[in-house]
């Protein structure tokens, strides 16, 4: 005969993951983590694209609380579509438009590349060389780590060993900044070997942009003007902003929808490009046509997966590997896409583009809450585009997980009240208890240090599940903590007795 105890147990368990799959699949659907749409096919017409994206982006914008997006279109290397949405600043009512310049963030790191490689094809600089070699008037601070073995390939591709960098030291446009010297020798100090892998690094980025001042004579931004954007038909492209400008760039809105006044950093190279989606569009639509700026050998390149670099960290996630400057992935279909994102304070960005079929699609926003809508609108370009998809669409399946893991712990939450009401659970061991305890109070402990975070990556990819996250957290804990202090039934009645 069956022990009874051992099959009341499973059926314990097939509830939990009945519960568990039940509460996920209803927070999804709360939380726009299921997003019902019509497909749009591969056979379908640019009109139909443009209708169906003209519906698809309004609708997730308010889901995900985005103020303003503007988007770029290219097919055949040929700029098809630009728009935007919303709102430059809500609190003015200042409407986006397609000429407005936006903050590119870290998109700029790819344009920079361009600048490098140039440099190089004249024969001014060797990318295997020490950067060291081309510096006369700044030298790198003391550090544990030759510096030698900083080469421009390393800085290129994020292997030389650098810091990420303080990116929330930034100015008001006209504000007194510090120097890019002088931010430099606060900030070049290598954390390991140059050369023993990949370390995103914009302070990698801010020493090539001194870099080309110190080989060229110019500053970085007149001989990026000259060289890149102006060839490249970048026209409204540029690493400054006057408070007078006609058009001047949205203001950025942070993840709690709080408004971030535009700003600089004192370094450009690695983040300071303003441009709009037309700009960006001509830029991802340039590689390896013939251009005016680089030849074809140059800019494939900066596509080839460095051999240093291998494994990218977190960036693993959604793409393969790391070029020169930009991030690259081979699709299903077998087409090389290369790609770079931007993320600042109230800012967010994306272009994506396959070389082969000349295909490239361009997202600016002016929030930080973006990630998942860059990978639903990424998801439905690939499929129209029939790639069929690409890495960033792996945001949109962390949702289902995360949605699984509330449901979990909202589950487990649910168990341990009725296990408590109706004796199921037996505390007889008090190293249990002790282990329950010690859980609840790591668990508290998490979300407070979480709290006091000024930015946390998964609030940052999961704008709205982090949140739900962190409430299931937060309930799980105390029903788990208040479970290990109640005396189970069983001591009870051997007290009274």
């Amino acid at each position: 005969m069956k022990n009874p105890k051992r099959l009341g147990g499973r059926w314990i368990w097939v509830w939990f993951i009945l519960l568990s799959l039940f509460i996920g699949l209803v927070l999804a659907l709360f939380s726009g983590s299921l997003q019902i749409k019509r497909n749009i096919h591969a056979d379908a017409s640019l009109d139909d694209f443009r209708g169906y994206m003209d519906e698809r982006i309004p609708a997730l914008m308010k889901l995900y609380q985005i103020p303003g997006c503007s988007i770029a279109l290219v097919r055949d290397h040929e700029i098809e579509w630009t728009e935007s949405f919303g709102y430059a600043d809500v609190e003015k009512g200042r409407i986006l438009t397609t000429d407005v310049p936006m903050s590119v963030q870290s998109i700029t790191k790819s344009v920079t590349a361009w600048g490098v490689m140039k440099l190089v094809e004249k024969g001014l600089i060797d990318l295997d060389a020490p950067l060291s070699v081309y510096l006369k008037s700044w030298k790198f601070p003391e550090n544990d780590y030759p510096v030698e073995k900083v080469t421009i390939r390393r800085l290129l591709n994020h292997s030389a060993g650098l810091p990420l960098g303080d990116f929330t030291d930034t100015y008001a446009p006209g504000e007194e900044m510090p120097s890019l010297r002088e931010k430099l020798t606060q900030e070049a100090i290598l954390l390991r070997e140059p050369g023993a892998g990949f370390s995103y690094s914009n302070v990698g980025y801010n020493l090539l942009e001194l870099l080309i001042e110190e080989v060229t004579g110019q500053s970085f931004a007149e001989y990026m003007r000259s060289e890149v954007l102006l060839p490249l038909g970048m026209e409204r492209a540029a690493f400054a902003v006057d408070e007078t400008m006609a058009q001047y760039p949205p203001t950025g809105y942070t993840l709690d929808g709080k408004p971030v006044p535009v700003y600089l950093y004192p370094a450009k190279a690695s983040g300071g490009l303003f441009a709009t989606v037309e700009d960006i569009a001509r830029f991802a639509a340039a590689d390896m046509q013939e251009n005016p700026v680089l030849r074809a050998e140059s800019v494939r390149l900066m596509y080839a997966p460095e051999s240093e670099v291998r494994k990218i960290g977190i960036y693993g996630l959604v793409f393969d590997a790391y070029g020169l400057g930009h991030c690259t992935e081979t699709l299903p279909n077998g087409a090389l896409s290369v790609a770079h994102g931007g993320q600042g304070n109230g800012i967010m960005t994306h272009f994506q583009a396959v070389p082969k079929t000349g295909d490239a699609f361009v997202i600016l926003t002016n929030s930080q809450r973006s990630w998942p809508f860059i990978s639903y609108l990424l998801s439905d370009w690939a499929q129209w585009r029939s790639f069929p998809s690409v890495g960033m669409r792996r945001i949109i399946w962390g949702q289902y997980v995360l949605s699984a893991v509330i449901g979990m712990l909202v589950s487990a939450s649910l168990l341990i009240v009725l296990s408590l009401g109706l004796s199921f659970a037996r505390q007889k061991r008090t190293g249990i208890r002790i282990f329950r305890i010690g859980c609840a109070l790591l668990l508290l402990g998490t979300l407070i240090w979480a709290a006091c975070q000024k930015y946390l990556f998964i609030s940052s990819v999961f704008p709205v599940l982090s949140g739900w996250l962190g409430g299931a957290v937060f309930v799980f804990a105390i029903f788990l903590f208040i479970s290990a202090l109640i005396p189970c039934r069983s001591h009870i009645q051997n007290v009274r007795s």
